[in-house]
């Protein structure tokens, strides 16, 4: 499956890791963001996550 010529388990890879960067600089206070942002990135974190390892799964 492909948006634009690029793999949609690329562009989901890449999602998870600028929200990890987010929730890992948020959560040390590298800079400071609300607590109900860093809550629903999380949560935005954990659902993108899931969808890449299940799209990733089902391509191989």
């Amino acid at each position: 499956m492909k948006i634009g010529g690029i793999s949609i388990v690329l562009i989901l890879g890449i999602m998870n890791f600028i929200l990890l960067l987010f929730q890992l600089s948020s959560g040390l206070r590298w800079f400071k963001v609300k607590m109900t942002v860093h809550r629903k990135t999380g949560i935005t974190l954990f659902i993108v996550a899931l969808c890449h390892a299940i799209l990733a799964y089902l391509t191989s």
